[in-house]
């Protein structure tokens, strides 16, 4: 069905807002919430989370978050650097307020990689370590 012609003026000014990014800050020490946070803390958070749930084993969330890490249990090194280079950077981006993922050094050692990245966000860029286990 089209819109009614003259019902909506073509020359409308529209003026696109950035929705805040307001949520519950979580002290992990105590296990906690102690309150709100926004901008590039709750990004930090937003990443934490997203880096720590695993894509599609949770009906809860959508089949867009979480970072699909499992399935590099038992492949080769190489493969498993570039899928983890992929892989979070897709999972990282879904998140509107992060522009992009770089600065990647992957340490395989045993069945285990430390990946180290920058995020960069609306709010500003922030380095980022995560351990991976069961990889190789």
């Amino acid at each position: 069905m089209a819109i009614p012609e003259g019902m909506i003026p073509r020359d409308l000014d529209i003026v696109e807002e950035r929705q805040p990014s307001l949520t519950y800050k979580i002290d992990f020490e105590k296990g906690r919430i102690v309150g709100m946070t926004d901008g590039l803390d709750a990004v930090k958070q937003a990443v934490f989370f997203i880096l720590q749930t695993e894509r599609y084993q949770y009906l809860i969330y959508s089949s867009d978050y979480g970072c699909e890490l499992r399935g590099l249990i038992g492949k080769e090194p190489l493969f498993v650097r570039s899928e983890l280079k992929r892989r979070i950077t897709e999972a990282l981006l879904q998140d509107d307020r992060i522009e992009d993922v770089t600065d990647f050094d992957i340490e395989i050692n045993g069945d285990s990689a430390l990946v180290r990245f920058t995020v960069v966000s609306v709010f500003g860029e922030f380095k980022v370590e995560q351990e991976v286990t069961g990889v190789v």
